[in-house]
């Protein structure tokens, strides 16, 4: 269910969105919701990636386990080059 949101733009961002939106043969509405939808999208991936991040770091203070990057760029080149390549062993 939509529902309706106000939202307060100052003259010349309204400007600019109304510009495109007649460049693109769109309302004003449709250009400010793509916007917003992209934006959201973006960043819940940012967020999502940052906390992978925590959590590989919170894991490798708990356990020690690792891969130095020479063993990390040796298997990631195999998988670029098209090879089926097993990830390098994790040790303390």
């Amino acid at each position: 269910m939509a529902t309706a949101t106000s939202i307060k733009l100052d003259d010349a961002l309204k400007e600019r969105v109304q510009h495109l939106a007649n460049a693109r043969r769109r309302s004003s509405h449709w250009i400010m919701r793509e916007a917003i939808a992209q934006y959201v999208e973006r960043e819940e991936k940012r967020e999502a990636f940052k906390q992978d991040a925590i959590r590989a770091w919170e894991n490798y203070q708990q356990t020690g386990l690792h891969v130095t990057l020479e063993e990390a760029d040796v298997w990631l080149a195999k998988l670029e080059a098209g090879e089926d390549a097993e990830p390098p062993k994790c040790h303390v």
